[in-house]
């Protein structure tokens, strides 16, 4: 019996280190919440979801996005897709703002539900893990704000959308469509 409970809690430990190694590369990171101190395991947190990854600004032409994003987190949420925002910096300045500012500007300009991390880095260069992985994958790097890489339920880069892709364009909610 002993040796029984012994070889249940070895497969335990084996299908657990299994499920953790499982992780998609594309999620295998863990992030900080926008101004906060809670970290996020985005696998633990979103694997088995369709992801629409967007490096954000909010002083850019394209900042009216924030809008279209909110409105298809808001629509396809129950469906499976999550919308996660990265604030970043790195193209003209368009970001100057501290983390508790940005949120601010977020929730009440904008009504932004939809979960928002840490200040970050995103272009070649200087990217940080997760834009260099998103890169990596095939994604390519942002070359401005509003850059979009979405991922589907298993955890691979399906496609990306530059800036001057609305969240509204029908070929972007097309593909949101078909992964759920």
């Amino acid at each position: 019996m002993h040796t029984l409970t012994t070889l249940l809690t070895l497969g335990t430990l084996l299908g657990a280190g299994q499920a953790a190694a499982a992780c998609p590369p594309a999620l295998d990171f863990e992030v900080r919440r926008l101004a906060s101190d809670e970290r996020v395991n985005l696998c633990q947190a979103y694997q088995g979801k369709v992801v629409l990854i967007v490096n954000t600004a909010s002083k850019c032409g394209f900042t009216g996005q924030y809008e279209g994003l909110e409105a298809l987190y808001h629509k396809y949420k129950d469906r499976g897709l999550v919308v996660l925002g990265f604030p970043s910096n790195d193209f003209m300045g368009q970001e100057p703002g501290t983390e508790a500012e940005i949120k601010e500007f977020c929730r009440l300009t904008y009504s932004v539900e939809f979960p928002m991390f840490e200040k970050t880095q995103v272009a070649k260069g200087k990217a940080g893990p997760l834009f260099q992985r998103l890169a990596e994958l095939g994604g390519g790097y942002p070359r401005w704000n509003f850059y979009k890489y979405l991922i589907d339920r298993q955890g691979n880069l399906v496609d990306t959308w530059s800036s001057f892709t609305s969240p509204e364009s029908g070929k972007l909610v097309d593909a949101i469509e078909r992964l759920l």
